[in-house]
């Protein structure tokens, strides 16, 4: 599996998700993400799942790309991480490939690979979130990159972690029916708690889980939470801060300081844990990004959402048709700004429907359909050389 991983938390943990379903379906598999998240290491990982660390590289706010370790070009970065994908691929020689939501990956640097790999009959699969990007944007994007033809020259099949009634992340796009044909939607991923395994910063009673995810992007968010509580001294509902390991280092220490002074809020970085923290809480508050909201369905909580809005708009329109279906509560940015607003929605939120009381019905059975669609192809592949070996 390939997580090229330059913002946030969200390319891993997805790919960590199927990694791990897919181990304990297939007692025989092994399976290897190549990521290049900074923390990848702070998480735990099952038995036969293992990952590849490549030099890490981080997105600006305006969309360039830089080296995290900064002296290092990041023309330099990219041929290292792309030689080191490409050794990984000849020494490990799998069955079949996934890359999560890049097609040629970062800049390019799974595109040599992708040929080598194709050329030793390794099945080739891209994972699509159930939203992507607008239209406007994706297909600008991705006309300057020309992925489609490179998508239908490469792939075998396209995957879209999301059911189709829900979203289509290349509506609006001048898709070809070659790749059309190859592209199904799988459903969301459902996510576990493992309790035999808590969270160090598990809570006692009731509590509402304010959660950034990575934290890059959070900090409007982390904002707008601590004036509600300051400006409505009788908001006194307990709350879990989770700032996110990305957190810019000087509101850090702001938001720090604020919660200190907030009897009802506790504030921590980060918990490799998400999924029990969200499991035992009594509602989320998050932003749009889309394992924290299978993890709000998986645990069938009441959320609040607000979005981030630029540089893309994928959080938006996911919040946008959530809250259309009735799952979620949306608050825009602008709107979360208002503390008395603000303040009002957190008061309201652990009274609020859980998302199955609300929406008739949302589909959280991708794991289960990824596991079934893998077994197909090992199936289709055994039976290909058993058939080459008859033949000889």
């Amino acid at each position: 599996m390939y997580s090229h991983d330059t913002f946030g938390l969200g390319h891993l943990r997805r790919c960590r998700t199927i990694a791990h379903a897919l181990v304990e379906h297939y007692s025989g598999l092994s399976i290897l993400i190549i990521s290049g998240s900074a923390i990848a290491g702070a998480f735990d990982f099952r038995a036969r799942v293992d990952f590849v660390k490549i030099p890490s590289v981080i997105k600006l706010r305006n969309g360039e790309y830089t080296s995290l370790e900064q002296h290092i070009d990041i023309g330099d970065t990219i041929r290292m991480r792309e030689s080191i994908i490409r050794h990984t691929a000849e020494s490990f020689k799998p069955d079949i490939f996934i890359v999560d939501k890049e097609p040629m990956g970062l800049q390019g640097e799974i595109t040599d690979t992708l040929g080598y790999l194709k050329s030793i009959n390794t099945t080739l699969i891209l994972g699509l979130r159930d939203v992507m990007d607008s239209p406007r944007l994706l297909s600008a994007e991705w006309k300057r990159k020309e992925l489609v033809p490179k998508i239908d020259e490469h792939y075998d099949h396209i995957w879209v972690y999301g059911p189709e009634n829900f979203y289509d992340p290349l509506s609006g796009l001048n898709i070809p029916d070659s790749i059309r044909a190859r592209t199904r939607f799988v459903g969301f991923l459902k996510r576990q708690a493992l309790h035999n395994d808590l969270s160090a910063h598990k809570q006692d009673g009731d509590y509402i889980l304010v959660t950034t995810g990575g934290g890059g992007d959070g900090v409007a968010l982390i904002r707008g939470v601590l004036a509600a509580y300051e400006n409505e001294p009788g908001l006194d509902l307990k709350t879990l801060v989770v700032l996110g390991p990305y957190m810019p280092g000087k509101e850090r220490s702001e938001f720090v300081q604020r919660g200190e002074r907030i009897a009802s809020i506790e504030i921590i970085d980060f918990d490799s844990r998400m999924e029990e923290l969200i499991y035992s809480a009594k509602a989320v508050v998050s932003m749009g990004g889309y394992n924290t909201f299978c993890e709000i369905l998986s645990f069938d909580k009441p959320a609040l959402i607000i979005p981030r809005t630029t540089p893309r708009e994928e959080q938006l329109l996911r919040t946008q048709r959530a809250a259309e279906l009735g799952m979620v509560d949306m608050l825009l940015p602008e709107e979360a700004d208002d503390p008395v607003k603000m303040a009002n929605a957190l008061r309201l939120l652990p009274g609020r429907p859980k998302p199955s009381e609300r929406a008739s019905e949302f589909e959280l059975d991708g794991l289960t359909n990824l596991s079934r669609l893998i077994g197909r192809i090992f199936s289709a592949r055994t039976d290909n050389r058993e058939r080459i070996s008859v033949g000889a």
